[in-house]
């Protein structure tokens, strides 16, 4: 589980991720027209990829530019988190054990270097994701047992055990087709700055601060609505803000300062330039250590979570920016149940005292709390001072919280130590189904209600839950193919979650993007990815 403690420390980090400099594969590398009228579209953004390799790639800023130019067996239209075939000309048929998914692929596919697609493509493809080792490589290691073309265009894939999840695996953005005559399987033989896929874009040339893509002539599917596009990396969101205000990008996506976003949102009310919010599907939280003092009573969890007061961080940490969340599945999937609402609300100080009062605190005798959270998140760091205030200022002396901070690398190595009794954290999802906002969360593969979790995803979250009926009820859901009943399973999970408190839902961040006028068909996929072959101007 400690694969998706690294998955906070690389995508916390990616508005600011520091990458060596790339080599350029073409002469002309460093330069990116802006908004020309030659019909290529200029994009600007601060977040420098690492590596073009999909079988690397595990940051927004990477898997976005993959993502453009590759397509994978299934994939996500804009505002819907149900896939839809791709290079798959179907869904998936499952047989009865759950076990074995075989998948009809598409025919007439032809890669960037001209190497044609079908089943035995995809089956190197997904084998070098597993077997090169790369930073996402887990997510199909874990879960696939074998692969094999079983015709031309037939693919089989077996399961370890049953995952009912499984075709969203098969969506995210690295799990892409990739030609078996430009890439080769082994441990750590990546190639990060090339790329060869399938997708309505080839790579024309990356350098240290620019990438262009050129419209893919061979394509399969629908031609981009534009003549290409040009990637300006720029190195700071001052900068990114500028090139914006003054024209020299079309679209301005990742990542922008709240208060830059606030001051382009206004301007694009009066008209000046378009402002496309989408919901995001990344969710910020409380966890809550149960092995720590006073925090091992669930009164004490009770009372944290009716002290929360949601409107009022979003109108004064996050300006709006957000929106309140009352689970720990977001909105984005139907399974989610606002619980948390009903029963401990926004800033219910008196149902907080009764909670803390019964679990034997007072005045006299308060209950002491410490919030951690890593630093360099001003966000973070606002929401922890926000929620001191509160206590202070609402509790009458009978809560006390302390906010402490300390370095993100240290904070992310020591959280599944059981060092910190609560912290503020987000979660970024592997892959847009809600197991992955429970499993990594609430599974414990080994412990007792007597000592927590000893190994598991709340023991690497740093909740340290334990809960033998919460590991049936994942297991059931992770097994269940049929979506209402698995729907039921996840509405039970959501109830004790709320009945057991091991960690809190804050809020659910919403996306971003900016266009000049007449730049038209701006969109987000459901996984963050802005989508460049639908924009034109």
């Amino acid at each position: 589980m400690t694969k998706f403690l690294s998955l906070f420390c690389l995508c916390l980090l990616l508005a600011v991720s520091c990458t060596p400099k790339q080599q350029t594969n073409t002469p002309g590398a460093g330069v990116a027209n802006t908004s020309a009228g030659d019909g290529r579209i200029t994009i600007g953004t601060t977040a420098k990829p690492r590596t073009l390799d999909p079988a690397d790639a595990y940051e927004l800023a990477s898997l976005g530019l993959v993502f453009n130019m590759s397509d994978r067996l299934y994939n996500y239209e804009p505002g819907n988190t149900e896939i839809k075939p791709q290079l798959a000309t179907a869904l998936p048929k499952v047989s009865a054990d759950g076990l074995t998914y075989t998948i009809p692929i598409r025919q007439g596919v032809v890669f960037h270097d001209e190497t044609p697609f079908n089943a035995k493509a995809m089956e190197f493809s997904i084998q070098r994701f597993i077997e090169n080792k790369g930073k996402p490589s887990f997510l199909l290691s874990d879960t696939i047992a074998s692969v094999k073309a079983t015709g031309e265009y037939e693919l089989t894939i077996k399961l370890k055990k049953p995952f009912a999840a499984f075709p969203s695996l098969l969506a995210f953005s690295g799990v892409c087709a990739v030609s078996p005559t430009a890439y080769e399987i082994g441990a750590g033989k990546f190639k990060p700055n090339i790329f060869v896929g399938t997708g309505a874009y080839k790579l024309a040339s990356y350098g240290t601060d620019s990438l262009r893509f050129d419209v893919f002539d061979k394509y399969w599917g629908t031609k981009p609505e534009n003549k290409g596009v040009n990637v300006q990396i720029q190195t700071s969101p001052v900068n990114l803000f500028n090139a914006f205000k003054t024209g020299a990008v079309d679209v301005a996506y990742l990542s922008l300062q709240p208060d830059q976003i606030r001051s382009l949102e206004a301007s694009a009310k009066k008209g000046d330039w378009q402002a496309i919010t989408a919901q995001g599907s990344v969710v910020s939280y409380m966890v809550l250590n149960r092995n720590q003092k006073p925090l091992d009573q669930v009164e004490v969890r009770s009372a944290i979570a009716s002290l929360i007061d949601r409107p009022l961080l979003n109108d004064r940490v996050l300006f709006s920016q957000a929106d309140p969340l009352y689970s720990m599945i977001p909105t984005t999937f139907n399974v989610s149940q606002p619980l948390f609402k009903d029963k401990y609300g926004d800033g219910k100080f008196e149902q907080a005292k009764t909670a803390l009062i019964a679990a034997g605190f007072s005045k006299e005798n308060p209950a002491k709390v410490q919030i951690w959270y890593p630093a360099s998140s001003p966000t973070r760091s606002l929401a922890a001072q926000t929620l001191k205030s509160l206590a202070d200022t609402k509790m009458d002396g009978i809560l006390e919280l302390e906010v402490k901070t300390v370095e993100g690398a240290t904070f992310f190595k020591e959280i599944s130590k059981g060092l910190y009794p609560a912290a503020l954290l987000d979660w970024y999802p592997d892959f847009l189904d809600p197991d992955n906002y429970v499993q990594p969360f609430l599974a414990c593969e080994k412990g007792s209600v007597t000592t927590g979790c000893q190994d598991g995803g709340s023991q690497t979250q740093g909740s340290f839950y334990y809960s033998e009926a919460m590991n049936k009820l994942i297991d059931q859901q992770r097994k269940e193919q049929n979506p209402e009943a698995r729907k039921k399973i996840f509405v039970d999970i959501q109830t004790q979650v709320l009945t057991d408190v091991p960690y809190i839902p804050l809020w659910q961040n919403k996306d971003y993007v900016f266009a000049q006028k007449g730049v038209n068909n701006v969109n987000l996929d459901p996984t963050q990815n802005l989508i460049y072959k639908n924009i034109k101007k």
